[in-house]
């Protein structure tokens, strides 16, 4: 086995581990609809409400008429926290190993927001030196864990039925080209942790090829 390959697997282990974890840390509750949508500041507005000056941290992600929600960062020694603050959302640090960006919030507090979003939707990360990534939702992937208390449960999509094992759950979802990816849980019938909601976007030059997402 070459040192890449080593290197490779241990970060996949790595990355199998923290998403299971976080598996069992989502606690949800019910959510229930209402019948307006969140009354948000201008972009303008929170665009400057969230920047500090640090060029390379993801400060606050955007989504019109959707959410608009400030981003932290989990602590370097705790791949498995999710803030426990309404109002905020924490940026998956193992997702950034890949390139990728992954936002997580429990079901309770703004994760809420993500059963909201929907396909064509526009998405807007900014940073802490005021620059925004622009994306647009492509998927909303819902699976049922199939053991939803152990930390090795299979996930059935609700699209299609198709089995996925975690490794392959975390794979289909963080690795790949650069996107980002929102992840809450899902209830029902009184089991908070029924399954996994993730919805993916992909940069809007992605998005605009000809012949994609149409």
């Amino acid at each position: 086995m070459t040192l890449n390959h080593e290197l490779t697997r241990k970060t996949l282990n790595a990355s199998l581990l923290a998403v299971l974890i976080l598996s069992l840390f989502f606690n949800p509750l019910p959510v229930s609809a209402t019948g307006s949508g969140p009354v948000l500041p201008t972009f303008e507005e929170f665009s400057q409400s969230v920047q500090n000056g640090a060029e390379s941290v993801l400060r606050g992600v955007y989504v019109p008429d959707a959410l608009a929600l400030p981003v932290v960062q989990q602590p370097s020694n705790n791949a498995a926290y999710v803030s426990n603050h309404d109002g905020e959302v924490t940026q998956f640090a193992m997702a950034s190993r890949f390139g990728n960006v992954g936002l997580l919030a429990h079901n309770h507090l703004s994760g809420k927001s993500f059963s909201q979003l929907t396909i064509g939707q526009e998405v807007r990360l900014v940073y802490g030196n005021g620059k925004v990534e622009t994306f647009i939702v492509t998927e909303v992937l819902q699976y049922q864990a199939l053991q939803p208390n152990s930390p090795y449960s299979e996930f059935r999509s609700l699209e299609g039925g198709r089995t996925l094992t975690a490794e392959q759950m975390f794979k289909r979802v963080y690795f790949g080209d650069r996107h980002v990816t929102f992840q809450t849980c899902i209830e029902k019938d009184g089991d908070l942790s029924w399954g996994r909601l993730f919805v993916i976007a992909v940069p809007r030059e992605e998005y605009k090829k000809p012949g994609l997402f149409q």
